[in-house]
């Protein structure tokens, strides 16, 4: 009888999608021989799919041809035949906004805030960012003509023969305070393992006392990269996930496979909001194992799997094929896209929904909703006056400016700027256009709309002015209130002008509170002994709640949310 009913059920959707499959080639039949007007037959149908795909999760999606080697470029490969400099749109014109070190862009002395005219005598002025891209890439080999403008300086013509641009996984590797080993790893695609390898290799020759991986706004990549990256600091044959879906085939446990190169040195992984997928497997399996302590803010909670398919004409798709489960059994998917809402909208995964798992040494983790660091730091957000110059790219500016005119190369790890520099600074933003509203004016305001909508407002216009004018007065000290996060940009800035990536990450390394506790806490021996052994208020990892279906996750009321 269950085999008679499982039969008629797939017989059933056989022609469901025979049916529906029918329905739609008719619709777009109709409407391509019929529409009053002519139509664009490939946007049809992609509009159509895309559609469809919609319903499903954000990871589910279809590639056509014409984008095929974008694709390839952001999910498989980091290679492409280029210049080696990235760019942006400001007012119609095309300016250099990044230059990676050791390709044609930087040997030929382009610099950041640059303004690119012509591309093989071609006109840029109006050009799009994704137009501009395309006249720069080509095959390796071929020559470019670029004409470029510095500042008040008269254009000149740059030629450049085009390299093969391999982007890196591994953007900085090096040593840091307390004799510590760090790693910065961006994503997770081809060769990512062999490229931690090789800067743990060059890490181990200094002797450290720890190792640092930075999956900071890292949002994944190549699963089987992640399961290489564990098993440089597991043991062989541990399990480091598993994936599971609908199609028994498609389930599959990853086991480590060789001998770790670094089992015993003292291990921080950093994550927080956008470390995603590839991470939250590399985080969450080394904090199942209790090998690393995970420091920084919740991660995005994607325990997804998509694999893809080809399609005919050079086309693929796509697909969520099962979710992914770390060690202690727990998944870290936080939306739940099977079940959404009578609108349509995605939902979190339900309080009575999540479960409580235990790590190698007995603590308490939780699943759906992402990887919860052992030690939690709290995200600090820059004031509207900072955000406002990054913004409006004062900042970027005016880094342009000191680079032109300092030609001295500077140390990133040292440099600073001085009480005189940042007058300069103030200076240089003399006349420009960085006005922004505080929290406080927008709540004024809503209470000058309001009071006119109750015909108050007459009563309290003169204590309105009065606060206003206030509000106006303070916000011109917000300069020298936030003196110290606007040198810390402004420094940032200035290093990537002259040693560019690694620049930036230096310069920073002073004001990196993550990093500073990563140190912290793998000089202090009985803190990071307390933390893996879940001894004391290390024993459950996040804050659960009790809730009617029993354990719950924790009140996520930080920062990153």
């Amino acid at each position: 009888m269950a085999l008679a009913i499982s039969v008629w059920s797939f017989q059933d959707d056989l022609f469901q999608i025979s049916k529906n499959l029918d329905v739609f080639a008719s619709v777009y039949k109709e409407v391509n021989i019929n529409y009053v007007d002519d139509i664009n037959s490939a946007k049809l149908i992609k509009t159509g799919v895309d559609a469809m795909l919609d319903g499903l999760d954000p990871y589910t999606e279809f590639v056509p041809e014409s984008e095929i080697e974008d694709y390839k470029l952001h999910y498989v490969s980091t290679q492409y035949g280029g210049i080696g400099a990235s760019i942006f749109v400001r007012d119609n014109k095309i300016y250099i906004s990044d230059v990676f070190t050791n390709f044609p862009a930087q040997k030929a002395d382009i610099r950041q805030g640059d303004q690119m005219l012509k591309i093989n005598d071609v006109e840029l002025a109006g050009k799009t960012n994704d137009q501009v891209s395309q006249l720069l890439k080509g095959s390796k080999g071929a020559t470019i003509k670029l004409l470029m403008k510095r500042d008040a300086e008269a254009p000149v013509v740059k030629n450049l023969v085009r390299d093969e641009i391999k982007q890196p996984n591994v953007v900085y590797s090096g040593m840091v305070a307390g004799n510590m080993g760090y790693i910065k790893l961006n994503k997770f695609l081809e060769n990512s393992a062999d490229e931690v390898t090789a800067a743990l290799t060059a890490i181990k020759k200094n002797n450290p006392n720890g190792i640092i991986l930075d999956l900071r706004s890292n949002g994944g990549g190549i699963l089987q990269e992640a399961v290489k990256i564990v098993n440089l600091f597991v043991q062989k044959d541990v399990q480091v996930v598993s994936q599971r879906g609908k199609i028994k085939e498609k389930n599959f446990t990853y086991n480590t496979v060789s001998t770790p190169m670094e089992p015993n040195l003292p291990l921080v992984v950093l994550v927080n909001s956008r470390s995603a997928s590839a991470s939250e497997i590399v985080a969450g399996a080394l904090q199942d194992l209790d090998r690393a302590i995970i420091i920084g803010q919740r991660s995005y909670g994607k325990g997804l799997v998509q694999q893809t398919f080809n399609l005919p004409y050079n086309s693929l798709v796509k697909v969520t094929v099962a979710k992914y489960y770390v060690p202690s059994g727990r998944c870290v998917q936080e939306i739940d896209y099977t079940h959404r809402k009578d609108d349509g909208s995605v939902i979190k995964v339900a309080d009575s929904a999540i479960h409580e798992f235990k790590t190698k040494n007995g603590r308490s983790v939780y699943d759906g909703s992402g990887i919860y660091p052992d030690v939690f730091i709290k995200q600090e957000r820059f004031a509207n006056i900072t955000q406002t110059l990054i913004s409006k790219l004062l900042i970027f500016d005016y880094a342009t400016k000191y680079r032109n005119t300092h030609p001295k190369p500077i140390d990133p790890k040292s440099f600073a700027l001085t009480d005189g520099d940042y007058d300069d600074f103030i200076k240089f933003l003399d006349g420009k256009n960085y006005t922004y509203s505080t929290v406080s004016e927008k709540m004024l305001n809503s209470l000058k709309t309001q009071a006119t909508k109750e015909k108050q407002f007459a009563e309290i216009q003169a204590e309105y002015d009065a606060l206003k004018a206030k509000m106006a007065s303070s916000k011109k000290n917000d300069l020298q209130l936030h003196k110290d996060e606007i040198k810390q940009v402004v420094e940032n800035e200035i290093a990537s002008r002259y040693e560019y990536e690694k620049g930036r990450y230096e310069a920073n390394f002073k004001y990196d509170k993550e990093l500073a506790a990563a140190v912290k806490v793998m000089q202090d021996k009985t803190q990071l002994a307390s933390i893996l052994k879940g001894v004391g208020d290390y024993k459950t990892i996040g804050k659960p709640m009790l809730a009617m279906a029993g354990k719950k996750a924790a009140d996520k009321d930080e920062s990153d949310d």
